[in-house]
């Protein structure tokens, strides 16, 4: 047949080890899905035949038909836990597929051909029907497997040939009797069912082409990404190295420790200051992003005092402050209620920091920074509150997503790589915790950091 001619032509290259592998975890994950829906059909029509025909030849077939399912179930199960690829696995799936696949289609047609042979000479309308469901069901479900699927249709065509020529071959009927019509219909029927497994076919196998153009596209993003990931680091590491000199000799001479610096050059040795330290801080955000993209951001946790890690935060952020003319307020529990949380300090630190500093960047000069915590339950929340010009509603994307900011455009008065807040983001749900704002325009804007206390046994623990 033609179809068949072309279905051995189509599946000559795509018995290649990968695409073979692919096609058996289809072919057994449609096996696996539509167990139910099969086992529902066979009972159904099992019985359905053991009540008008004899019921000992029904479920004797019956019972055939179940052994070949549990030999499917059996190989599912074996394909499902099949993890290294190895082509001479795959070849030996596809041999007991197709075994399997001989006995299945043998023991349905001896079903539907032992039925007809029961009915006599009035059409034989029940096998025909059940073993055109069948072969319908094949051409739908059983694709994947080219071999398979001939071998299952190529049975399925004998036993229609088989139940097309019994009466022909038991009455002698002349050409333009019933049964020659029986006999041509059926072989309309064949066609139809291969026509519509080279469709499905087709279809299937588009779909693996497109997958797998995808995954090479997939693949050599990942790689020109991983690329760009491992230049952006070595380019940070070799600027970081210089900048710690270059900001170190700065400070040295601000601190006067190389001599009075003279009143007119102050100004640009402070500006130089200044914009070192924010070149250092953008490195090391695209340093600590880099780490975190490549899960290799560690953590040393240890038991905190959360009154402490406030305070600290503060005076190491005060003097950043005091640079913009923002003062921080610490609102502290009157009593030290030594609430104690399980964290890395340091990433904390820089959580917090991050938040602090960008309430004094947007706050108004000569404005006040409030900084403190409460407990909430189990929980501990550190909030600090500025108020500046606020946030836009519908803006958290931007504040928390990496590489954006609520204000991006060239005239901005903060600039910055979008990444802290992204990060500070990713450092507090490695605590199980969560960080999150509210903020009303014209008025200002809380964040805050939630995090779950530490018991007191847990404490003496850690």
């Amino acid at each position: 047949m033609v179809y068949v001619d072309k279905l051995l032509k189509m599946n000559s290259k795509w018995l290649r080890g990968d695409l073979l592998e692919r096609q058996l975890k289809d072919y057994f994950a449609n096996t696996k899905n539509l167990m139910l829906q099969r086992q529902s059909i066979f009972f159904a029509a099992t019985t359905l035949t053991a009540f008008y025909f004899d019921p000992v030849i029904s479920f004797m077939c019956y019972g055939l038909v179940l052994l070949t399912e549990a030999i499917d179930l059996f190989l599912t199960r074996r394909v499902d836990k099949w993890k290294d690829g190895d082509p001479a696995k795959a070849r030996m799936f596809l041999l007991w597929a197709v075994v399997n696949t001989v006995f299945s289609a043998v023991a349905i047609s001896l079903f539907v051909i032992l039925i007809a042979v029961q009915e006599g000479d009035d059409g034989h309308f029940t096998p025909l029907f059940f073993l055109f469901a069948a072969a319908v069901f094949a051409a739908m479900y059983n694709h994947q497997l080219v071999p398979a699927l001939i071998l299952r249709l190529s049975i399925y065509a004998g036993a229609f040939l088989f139940i097309a020529l019994l009466d022909i071959w038991r009455y002698s009927p002349p050409i333009d009797s019933e049964p020659w019509l029986r006999f041509f219909t059926v072989i309309f029927v064949m066609y139809f069912v291969v026509d519509c497994s080279f469709m499905f076919l087709q279809l299937y196998r588009s779909n693996l082409r497109q997958m797998e153009r995808l995954r090479r596209e997939h693949q050599k993003a990942m790689a020109a990404y991983k690329v760009k990931s491992q230049f952006v680091s070595v380019v940070s590491h070799e600027l970081r190295t210089p900048l710690t000199s270059i900001k170190g000799s700065l400070d040295l001479l601000n601190s006067g420790a190389m001599g009075p610096v003279p009143e007119t050059m102050k100004p640009l040795i402070d500006l130089a200051g200044k914009n070192s330290q924010r070149l250092a801080t953008l490195i090391n955000d695209i340093l600590d992003f880099q780490k975190i993209e490549a899960g290799e951001m560690t953590y040393n946790f240890d038991a905190l005092e959360v009154r402490k890690l406030v305070v600290d935060a503060v005076e190491t952020n005060r003097g950043y402050g005091d640079s913009l003319n923002v003062s921080f307020k610490l609102d502290l529990p009157e009593e030290d209620d030594g609430a104690k949380v399980l964290g890395d300090e340091t990433r904390l630190m820089q959580v917090l920091s991050n938040i602090l500093s960008n309430a004094a960047k947007f706050s108004p000069e000569g404005g006040e920074v409030t900084v403190g915590y409460r407990i909430l339950g189990s929980t501990v929340r550190i909030f600090v509150e500025d108020h500046g010009e606020g946030i836009p509603e519908n803006s958290k994307h931007k504040v928390f997503d990496r590489f954006t900011q609520v204000d991006s455009s060239d005239q901005r008065k903060v600039g910055g790589t979008g990444l802290g807040m992204n990060i500070s983001k990713q450092i507090v749900e490695q605590h199980n915790g969560e960080i999150d704002y509210v903020s009303e325009l014209g008025v200002g804007t809380v964040f805050f950091v939630t995090l779950d206390l530490l018991e007191e046994s847990e404490s003496l623990a850690a």
